[in-house]
């Protein structure tokens, strides 16, 4: 029988999806294209709202297939959407049970592991790996509570055993994953862990996402300048620059210590790049508040923003107030972010000119014959070059850029 795997949402989901695959040909399944599969798993996130419209467009396209498949629907789910969901698939499962999934065509596992147990059908040239699950934040806007649960943090000794298999099977970039990595509870602080996976021999980079402003730590920082695989990247969600609408957000820092944790991490690692979430139009956002966003910018100088328009999701306390900005208003106040970045990346990205980087390659860009690869610092790099260089590292030297990345050439010395 063959089958098929559609992921919605974050790194974790991905990572969910290889697990889920390395389960399934466990138990003889195969994978194929989505057009020939027997049976398709639906692999979902009910974190926004239009990936759940995305979704349910999805399911009505399979059911127009003339050979229409079996549709396993799992995931990142609220029980509202399973309930809108599930009259529409044939099964509807959680990742946790997968050992008693009731599905004819698997076998029945006596030893029972748990579901990180299961050994990864690893999908990308980078090593995702998660180190917990769950979250205890409750985020006014966030379901991941209500989704996935409370944190439950993986044993170290089972990440170290992971990593270290990925690593000797060629994987030169590792990426350690949780909701809130910065509150992982194994036998070791989080900050520990990095410290021993960065033991691990072999020629790798660690990243790992994402932090949480309130429990990030100065051993967290000093440990990120001292080992030298944990790459000069750094992840760090703000959500928004005011303190009156960040205590609205359940969000237990304050823009002040925000800068602090920025001032103390450049300090320490001077070349660092810096990516954060922001949504903006949170209920109760005037254009004063919004312009505390706008000033944090002006202060950190982000090297990348990721920026979403708020949108009410059932069970979370926001949903329960009243939205005071437009779609045209958070459609502006996006806008004039994204300009801010565009302006200050383009200044950043000048200074790369003529330098040589050590750049780990990621994919074939969409422009014919070229390649994408990012550097340390998660700039993209595009380069002509082959795909035999997928997965490994190349030094380049840079004779170009934009906004939003660097042009470079193989160093052929």
């Amino acid at each position: 029988m063959n089958y098929h795997i559609i992921t919605y949402g974050c790194q974790m989901n991905r990572n969910d999806s290889e697990r889920i695959a390395g389960f399934l040909e466990k138990n003889g399944l195969k994978e194929s294209l989505e057009n020939k599969a027997d049976i398709i798993f639906l692999n979902a996130c009910s974190i926004r709202q239009s990936a759940i419209d995305r979704l349910y467009g999805k399911i009505k396209n399979l059911k127009k297939r003339n050979k229409k498949p079996i549709i396993v629907l799992t995931g990142c789910l609220l029980e509202k959407d399973k309930k809108k969901l599930s009259s529409l698939v044939d099964y509807v499962f959680t990742l946790e049970k997968i050992f008693s999934w009731n599905l004819p065509f698997l076998k029945e596992d006596k030893k029972r592991k748990t579901f990180y147990e299961i050994t990864p059908k690893r999908k990308n040239v980078f090593a995702l790996i998660s180190i917990m699950s769950g979250c205890n934040n409750f985020c006014s806007y966030c379901v991941v509570p209500y989704t996935k649960g409370r944190e439950f943090s993986r044993p170290a000794k089972d990440i170290l055993q992971e990593v270290e298999g990925a690593v000797k099977s060629g994987f030169k970039e590792v990426w350690l994953l949780g909701q809130n990595v910065n509150s992982y509870r194994g036998e070791i602080s989080f900050p520990k862990l990095l410290q021993e996976v960065n033991k691990i021999r072999g020629d790798f980079w660690i990243r790992f996402a994402t932090s949480h402003p309130k429990d990030f730590s100065n051993d967290l920082i000093n440990t990120i300048k001292k080992c030298k695989k944990i790459t000069n990247y750094l992840h760090l969600p703000l959500q928004s620059g005011d303190n009156e609408i960040l205590a609205r957000m359940n969000r237990p820092y304050t823009r002040e210590k925000y800068l602090k944790i920025i001032e103390d991490v450049r300090d320490a690692v001077p070349k660092i790049s810096i990516s954060t979430d922001i949504i903006v139009g949170f209920p109760g956002e005037t254009e004063k508040n919004f312009r505390n966003t706008v000033d944090i910018f002006n202060k950190v100088r982000f090297d990348m923003m990721y920026i979403a328009r708020y949108s009410p999701r059932v069970q979370t306390a926001a949903f329960k107030m009243k939205e005071t900005v437009s779609p045209d208003e958070k459609r502006r106040r996006e806008k004039i972010l994204e300009e801010l970045l565009k302006e200050s990346n383009y200044k950043k990205n000048k200074k790369f000119l003529g330098k040589e980087l050590k750049v780990f390659v990621l994919k074939e860009s969409r422009k014919k014959g070229m390649i994408l690869g990012k550097t340390e610092g998660y700039k993209n790099v595009i380069f002509r070059g082959s795909k035999k260089t997928l997965g490994n590292f190349v030094k380049l030297k840079i004779h170009g850029y934009s906004p939003w990345g660097l042009k470079g050439k193989i160093n052929r010395k």
